[in-house]
């Protein structure tokens, strides 16, 4: 089974920064792809970021050139670097670790860890 524990969650000023952090165990997270998602209350999950396992990364517009996704996979651990935060970035972030294996796609999520951007 896999666990996916995030940390890194709070309460930012606007321009502020912050770094989640997503530590992944259990079978087959070594060769996951990994990233983050949000989500606004009574609205869809939305992509932020994503990662493969050979750390080629992509984002969501609204992401670009603010944050950044990296891992260590020594560590089966992803993190976002949030800079330059805005009140509309502001939800719940979800780390998000996928692979295949034996013919099937498994797809787990964190419990979620909440951002606040606000003055």
């Amino acid at each position: 089974q896999v666990q996916l524990v995030e940390s890194g969650g709070g309460l930012v000023q606007p321009g502020g920064s912050l770094r989640l952090s997503c530590a992944a165990s259990g079978s087959g997270v070594s060769g996951a792809a990994m990233g983050w998602y949000r989500q606004l209350p009574g609205k869809e999950r939305e992509l932020v970021a994503t990662i493969t396992k050979d750390s080629n990364t992509n984002y969501a517009d609204s992401a670009k050139g603010r944050f950044t996704i990296f891992r260590d996979n020594a560590k089966n651990t992803v993190y976002l670097q949030m800079n330059s935060l805005k009140p509309e970035d502001t939800a719940d972030y979800y780390c998000n670790c996928n692979f295949w294996r034996w013919g099937s796609r498994f797809n787990y999520w964190g419990q979620g860890t909440q951002v606040t951007v606000s003055s």
